[in-house]
């Protein structure tokens, strides 16, 4: 099944031209252990730095 899986973090290994992440998987945690009120509560733990 295709995702269409939105990035603005262009710095990121997975980003592509028009924000898309080409990631396999994607990681997401929450800053208050195992739930999350809203997007600020959470990190994409995928990113990586492309070099």
């Amino acid at each position: 099944m295709e995702q269409n899986i939105l990035c603005e973090v262009n710095n990121c290994k997975y980003w592509h031209s028009g924000n898309k992440c080409t990631a396999d998987e994607i990681y997401v945690v929450s800053h208050k252990g195992k739930q999350a009120s809203n997007s600020e509560d959470t990190d994409c733990k995928t990113f990586i730095p492309e070099v």
